[in-house]
């Protein structure tokens, strides 16, 4: 993976947005910004992976499980009071790289009451000619099994990964609104998948 990266990467402590196309955004991201990730906690007991992002600190959270927003919530505070920089995928899944779904205000809610400052960036790939397309091949969308997928983006010889970084931070008192405008930060910078 080439990562090209358009803009300034934040200086830990912040707290990141971003879209969310495949697994491959979190070694794309950490090479670009150093922080740690929140993810839904199922991913901890995925194979060979769960291992890796666990031991890289991850922040889990259960987003069935209402109750558990504000336990995470406390998390990633005491993660930016520690100096650390969080990374968080609001669209609460993966796509296919042709728009950005929108975010999940509950993400916000923590940000929102503590008048937090939030960075955002964009995510996108992209294969040389001749290869399989990047929507295919790096995005994870549909219902193949990690596996699978993993095995088809290896067959890949190279793509690229560009993040584009927004220069401004937001912070509003209400998460809804905080949810829509870093939603229109990132979908104005984001490239769709081809």
């Amino acid at each position: 993976m080439e990562i090209e990266v358009i803009g300034s990467s934040p200086k830990p402590p912040f707290f990141l947005v971003s879209n969310h196309l495949s697994y491959t955004d979190i070694p794309a991201l950490r090479m670009a910004a150093e922080g740690v990730f929140v993810a839904k906690h199922d991913i901890q007991q995925w194979f060979v992976a769960g291992r890796i992002v666990r031991d890289m600190g991850t922040i889990f959270i259960d987003r069935g499980n209402r109750r558990d927003i504000p336990r995470a919530g406390k998390k990633i505070i005491d993660r930016l009071e520690s100096g650390e920089g969080v990374i968080v995928f609001p669209e609460g899944t993966s796509t296919k790289g042709e728009n950005v779904l929108p975010f999940n205000s509950s993400f916000f809610e923590f940000a929102a009451r503590a008048d937090l400052p939030v960075r955002y960036a964009a995510i996108s790939y992209s294969s040389p000619k001749g290869e399989m397309p990047a929507s295919d091949a790096v995005c994870w969308w549909d219902d193949t099994t990690f596996l699978a997928h993993m095995y088809r983006l290896f067959t890949v010889r190279r793509y690229k990964a560009t993040i584009i970084f927004g220069e401004d931070e937001l912070k509003m008192p209400d998460r809804k609104m905080l949810a829509e405008e870093l939603h229109k930060k990132v979908t104005g910078r984001f490239i769709p998948v081809i």
